[in-house]
């Protein structure tokens, strides 16, 4: 059974694990193996997760079977920065490879609007891409450009992506 939760502290070593293999079991044909690598050549360390996922509000889906320690498994991970300059920047948007096409990117980018909106965010951005693109498309974000990210020599491509939205006295 799948549940929404608030990020912990004790998922950060299984976020990071996440984010390598859903980086890496991206067909070939949407990103080269080099491309891949470049952008996840190994996880990072879990002190590297927990405070980039501290420093932003995070959402993890988790399900009922246990890693290891005894731990429900992390099978998706979607996080909003909250600064003044970055202020509704969607950071990430992950889902391991064995929970996808199962709506679990939706769920926790549905959680996210909700929470903005209540947060009186006036707007969301984010760096789709190409694989995320159409998710964000059918949750109405609309393309402002491509966008390009040098990660390790080599250039990621992605789209940089707007929705306006409701809040309250507006």
């Amino acid at each position: 059974m799948l549940k929404l939760i608030p990020y912990q502290k004790q998922y950060a070593t299984q976020v990071s694990q996440l984010f390598h293999l859903a980086i890496n079991t991206i067909d070939d044909d949407v990103y080269s193996k080099i491309e891949q690598q470049a952008w996840s050549y190994s996880p990072r360390s879990r002190y590297h997760w927990h405070k980039r996922l501290t420093r932003s509000k995070t959402w993890l889906m988790i399900d009922n079977a246990q890693d290891l320690d005894g731990v429900p498994l992390c099978c998706g991970v979607i996080n909003l920065e909250t600064h003044f300059h970055s202020r509704g920047y969607i950071d990430s948007l992950y889902v391991h490879p064995d929970f996808q096409h199962r709506g679990i990117a939706a769920a926790l980018l549905t959680e996210l609007e909700a929470w903005a909106v209540a947060a009186n965010i006036g707007s969301l951005s984010v760096d789709a891409s190409k694989l995320s693109k159409p998710l964000f498309l059918a949750h109405g974000f609309k393309q402002q450009h491509r966008s390009y990210q040098e990660k390790r020599g080599q250039i990621i491509m992605g789209f940089l992506m707007r929705k306006p939205l409701i809040v309250s006295g507006d």
